[in-house]
């Protein structure tokens, strides 16, 4: 029965639950035992829930009756509030905060009914395109024990793509949706900036850079997960505009003929890896069959100005959420507390001038336009989620203070997924592609700003074009 359902995705499992098929107690004990048994050799949860979940799924009569009633789900343990259960986003330094109360996030996800089983594992502070964190210890990739899941919902990625639950929370500010969810074979969606509320705590996360959604094996699940959390909270800074119907209605509608923008050449010069280059070659062949219009372009972005710029915003919002943390603590930063790395952005992110601050902010919004004008004369543009198939762990791992080397290899690994965080536009990784190593390499697409309907449905198509979910990673549910 464990296994059964370890194959069923979250609708799937609601569906059950709505027949009366299954009780919401028997999918949470169900995915307990495959995080018991899967867990020692992934680490993906860092913080158990477990009684908690059991007590929630129990007391029936007070489990909302929402579209994803009583399946299960964790929390990435970042950004993402719980009430009574600690928050420590992967770092000594607040390993003992407990807030008192739900973010608005949260508070969606329990009204539609899922059930949080616990908090997975993410980089310290979310920095990071690995989730190596030394508080915690790396979370493995379960497609080879010995490389990253990626970051920073490694935890998540590792944890769905495992069989332990269906889908899981995670949040995106350079890619760290896509960047594991290509590690891991999964479909990760980032959705439009504003999309998801922050509310209440956060607004303006990382100078509109950062986004929340989660990570599924099914395009589906993603789709049935935003509506169920998308739409501004009262004040937030941000808003997309409502989308014309849900979309779960999206999934299986017929995308028609896109204009399809093939993209090759990352905007810094890094190399491609063969794998991810045949990955993105491999995808654009497979849509021309489907019928869409392929043309491969360069994307018109000034790569120096934009590592420079983006680099400027994310020092500064390191500082920001340290010295945020801080306030809320009554506590002193201390450089002890922190990994060599973090601590080498945040001593960076407080000598960032305001005015250098607002250039960099402004340098954005022009390269954002650009992207926005360029984008106007197609539906999407297609590129490597990654410029390098999942690196063994270590590889990235936050053990020394040099940002340069850090850069560099980040910047090899990560070429194109900061764009979309940068553009606020809707953007996805699709698991179309695995290298000779069995190794998932995912392919990237970016949408239109607001039109995730129309990612929704390429994916869809490109699921029954190529199905995905019978392709397992050895360590799993499944296996």
């Amino acid at each position: 029965m464990t296994e059964e359902l370890a194959c069923l995705d979250a609708v799937a499992q609601a569906e059950l639950v709505r027949r009366k098929e299954v009780k919401p107690i028997e999918l949470v004990d169900a995915a307990i035992q495959r995080i018991e048994r899967l867990n020692p050799k992934l680490n993906a949860v860092v913080r158990p829930m477990f009684e908690s979940a059991r007590k929630v799924a129990r007391d029936e009569k007070k489990l909302p009756d929402g579209p994803l009633r009583g399946v299960p789900y964790l929390l990435k343990d970042l950004v993402a509030a719980f009430a009574g259960e600690p928050l420590a986003g992967g770092s000594a330094f607040m390993r003992d905060f407990v807030p008192d109360h739900d973010s608005e996030l949260v508070a969606r996800l329990k009204r539609a009914g899922l059930i949080v089983l616990g908090k997975t594992n993410t980089p310290e502070l979310g920095l990071t395109c690995t989730t190596e964190p030394q508080l915690f210890g790396p979370t493995r990739n379960p497609w080879d024990l010995n490389r990253t899941p990626g970051g920073s919902s490694g935890g998540s990625c590792a944890a769905v793509a495992s069989g332990m639950v269906a889908a899981a929370h995670a949040n995106d500010g350079a890619g760290s949706i896509r960047i594991p969810a290509s590690c891991c074979g999964l479909f990760g969606m980032k959705p439009t900036r504003g999309r998801v509320s922050f509310g209440p705590d956060l607004g303006d996360v990382l100078g509109g850079l950062g986004i929340e959604h989660a990570v599924t094996r099914s395009v589906r699940d993603s789709a049935a997960l935003l509506d169920a959390t998308a739409g501004p909270a009262t004040g937030d800074p941000y808003w997309a505009q409502p989308p014309a119907r849900p979309f779960a209605a999206e999934v299986g509608v017929d995308p028609g003929r896109l204009r399809v923008a093939l993209v090759l050449t990352t905007i810094a010069g890094t190399p491609l890896h063969p794998d991810c280059r045949r990955a993105a070659e491999d995808a654009a062949k497979l849509c021309g069959g489907l019928g869409h219009e392929v043309e491969e372009v360069r994307f018109p972005v000034d790569g120096e100005l934009f590592n420079r710029a983006f680099m400027a915003v994310w020092a500064a919002g390191c500082a920001t959420g340290i010295d945020g943390w801080a306030q809320l603590t009554g506590r002193t930063p201390v450089e002890g507390e922190f990994e060599p790395l973090t601590w080498s952005f945040y001593q960076i992110g407080r000598q960032v001038p305001a005015s250098d601050y607002a250039l960099a902010l402004t340098a954005l919004h022009h390269i954002s336009r650009d992207i926005a004008q360029f984008m106007l004369r197609y539906d999407v543009a297609l590129m490597p989620t990654l410029g390098l198939p999942p690196a063994p762990l270590g590889w990235m791992a936050s053990s020394s203070s040099d940002l340069l080397e850090a850069e560099r290899r980040m910047a090899e690994f990560v070429p194109f997924t900061p764009l979309a965080n940068v553009s606020g536009q809707p953007a996805m990784s699709v698991p179309l592609y695995w290298n000779e190593e069995n190794l998932p390499i995912g392919v990237h697409f970016i949408g239109q700003y607001g039109d995730e309907a129309t990612l929704f449905r390429l994916a869809a198509q490109l699921e029954t074009a190529r199905p995905w979910a019978e392709r397992h990673p050895p360590v799993s549910a499944f296996a």
